[in-house]
Order: structure tokens, then sequence, then C-alpha cells
């Protein structure tokens, strides 16, 4: 329902066309080969894959293809990784349709879209000396970390994940180790009460 109706708030622009829609990785990728956009908006959460690693596959099979994130996820985590992947922007869901317009139209431009909040902090970031990080900060997390650690969050299990990620049981299981490493938990059931915390509220348990 987003989709559709984003879709329909872009063709009512004079200077705004959608080429083509897709619900997954496979079709998006078939869409963008078959119909050469200029602008490709790309949800985080898509069936049966990770938004991060659809924009990686779009980047690769057109480097000069604009990418702007539409996501409810979280923007203070994902706007850096997103961009690092090759999107040029990141808004969320919840912002003003002329909002969402205007970040199409600067990313079609050539620019960079994201909010003046985030803006700030990753300017910030940058004149800033290195802090040190809280032990349980999800920074130090890989992209791929980051995703199996948001699926068990939303109540997956390690065969289930590795079906949605296309991954072996074994290798889940290898970056569940790591998560719980990088973060200082103990076991799986602490695992997973931080991951199901950080996705209804955004951080740790207290």
């Amino acid at each position: 329902m987003i989709r559709e109706r984003l879709a329909e708030i872009i063709r009512r622009e004079p200077d705004l066309l959608v080429c083509a829609e897709a619900e997954d990785r496979v079709s998006a990728l078939a869409a963008a080969a078959t119909t050469a956009p200029n602008l490709a908006i790309v949800d985080l959460t898509l069936k049966n894959s990770h938004g991060l690693d659809l924009i990686k596959d779009l980047q690769m099979q057109d480097p000069d293809l604009g990418i702007l994130v539409v996501s409810m996820h979280d923007e203070s985590l994902h706007a850096e990784r997103v961009v690092r992947a090759g999107a040029r922007g990141y808004i969320t869901k919840q912002e003003a349709t002329r909002n969402i317009l205007q970040a199409i139209r600067v990313v079609l431009d050539g620019g960079v879209y994201l909010s003046e909040k985030m803006a700030i902090k990753v300017a910030a970031k940058v004149a800033a000396r290195p802090a040190r990080r809280s032990p349980w900060s999800l920074d130090k997390l890989t992209d791929r970390e980051l995703q199996v650690f948001e699926l068990i969050g939303e109540g997956f299990n390690t065969r289930q994940i590795a079906g949605k990620l296309r991954l072996g049981i074994p290798t889940v299981d290898t970056y569940r180790g790591r998560i719980k490493d990088k973060l200082h938990l103990r076991d799986a059931s602490e695992l997973l009460q931080h991951a199901i915390r950080w996705n209804q509220l955004g951080g740790p348990p207290k």
C-alpha cells in the first residue's frame, strides 16, 4: 500500500514519471535493467531480502543510478550505511509528502539528501575526534550482522534468517556469535532480548 501510495503521489508531479514498481530484489533488478530509470526508491525491508543488498546490486548494475532510501527504520543507524552502500539519500516514511518529493529532486539533480538532523550528525562526526563508543554500540556491526540482528528482533529463527538472506545455517550461527561478542552479550537469550528491545524502542534494555 505504501509503494502504491508513493507511486500515485509521484505521478501527480508534471516533471516526474514512475517507470516501474517491484516488491523484491529480483524483480527490482530486472525492472531497472529493462527501464533504465534515473532514480530508484528503495525500502530496507523487502520480500525475501534486505534493501542494503539491493542497493549494492543496483550500483553494480548501473553505477550512475540515483538511489533514494525511503524507510521506516531508524535514520541514525541506517543513513550512513546506505550512503556507504551507494545510495544518495535517506528519508523516513513519516516525513511529509513535500519532503519526500524534495528528496527525490535533490537526488535526481545529483545531490545527497539527508534530514537536517542527520546531516548535522554526519558533519559533527567528521569534524570531531574519534569518540569512545559504547560497548553496546551497533556501529561496530557489519551490514550483514546488523541485518541478522534486526531479523532476530523481529522473531525469526536461525533457519528462517538463513532463508531470507540466502545464507547457510552455519553462516547465520557464525554471525550470531560475532554479534554476541561485539555487543558483549552472554547468550542467545540476552541476544534475543536486546534485539527485540532495539526493534521496538531503538535502544538496548535498561
